[in-house]
């Protein structure tokens, strides 16, 4: 027992190892909701003002497990120009990391049947901290020997978005940088590489009352992993939806979704990993609100799915 104690421990540091060296994206199960984390180009694109806050409580029981808040806000102006502002709080064991990114789009009507495409631009940073005294290391080596306070890290991404009203695909950079993270003094130097990520998804009738959507998000950084997440989610009535996911080499995921009233919806997921922190976490928890600020003519329309 103390040494498999021991080698949670060590995989917890070795993951705030890699944040203090790479700049990290936090993770969702539920990304087709939380599109504009992943896509500048998605700003604006639901036609009306859109607010959502989520949290995501990963490996629960492990201590130093990720944990992960956001608000997203974004919507229209004028009939081509999309802004929004995504905030973020991600924390791992002694490090936390805070985003500020303002999102600019620009659509596209590419013809009559509602086909669009935009282009995205974000800019912002991300305040890097890490107390190495919350936690305590054996045998620390030079990369541990000192905290870090309010590092700060620019941003500037890009993305592409196309959309109908029942499909979307989108590719998105959102870092353009590349730059050491640590000083010469520290003894430890990390350059961040370029992040790829490629999200899709397409919404399809069954019959009048129940629509099904497949979705996908795929992360590709040169030289590491592909991590790909494939999903299948069915809303009944417009107001119900259930789903699955699976992640690579992962976890499995449950998805449920309530679409409350025209303008709110709520969504929950939990994950259960299939990767050798098994048998040490109850599972991952993600929950989201979302509130859309639509006007009477909107309310009528069917809620949208992404």
């Amino acid at each position: 027992m103390k040494q498999k104690i021991q080698y949670i421990c060590f995989a917890i540091t070795s993951m705030v190892t890699l944040f203090a060296t790479a700049q990290q994206d936090p993770q969702f199960t539920q990304y087709m909701y939380n599109t504009l984390s992943v896509n500048p180009a998605y700003a604006g694109s639901r036609g009306h003002l859109t607010a959502l806050l989520m949290h995501r409580s990963q490996w629960v029981g492990i201590n130093g497990a990720p944990n992960t808040q956001v608000l997203a806000v974004d919507g229209p102006m004028g009939n081509n120009v999309g802004l929004g502002l995504v905030l973020a709080h991600d924390a791992l064991g002694p490090s936390s990391e805070v985003f500020v990114d303002g999102n600019f789009s620009y659509t596209l009507q590419l013809d009559d049947a509602n086909r669009r495409l935009s282009f995205g631009l974000k800019a912002g940073g991300r305040l890097f901290n890490v107390d190495f005294n919350k936690g305590t290391i054996q045998n620390p080596d030079v990369a541990f020997q000192n905290n870090i306070e309010n590092k700060f890290f620019p941003t500037i991404g890009a993305g592409v978005y196309y959309h109908t009203n029942s499909s979307y695909l989108g590719l998105a950079v959102p870092n353009f940088f590349s730059e050491d993270h640590y000083d010469g003094a520290e003894q430890e130097i990390a350059a961040e590489r370029l992040h790829y990520f490629l999200i899709g998804g397409k919404i399809i009738d069954l019959t009048p009352d129940i629509k099904f959507k497949p979705a996908f998000f795929v992360k590709w950084v040169p030289g590491a992993p592909v991590i790909a997440d494939i999903s299948a989610n069915a809303m009944l009535r417009e107001t119900f939806s259930a789903g699955i996911a699976y992640r690579w080499d992962d976890s499995f995921s449950a998805l449920l979704g309530v679409q409350i009233s025209p303008d709110l919806s709520v969504g929950y997921a939990y994950d259960l990993t299939t990767s050798d922190l098994t048998d040490y976490t109850s599972g991952t928890h993600e929950i989201f609100l979302r509130y859309e600020f639509k006007t009477v003519e909107k309310r009528l329309k069917s809620p949208r799915f992404y």
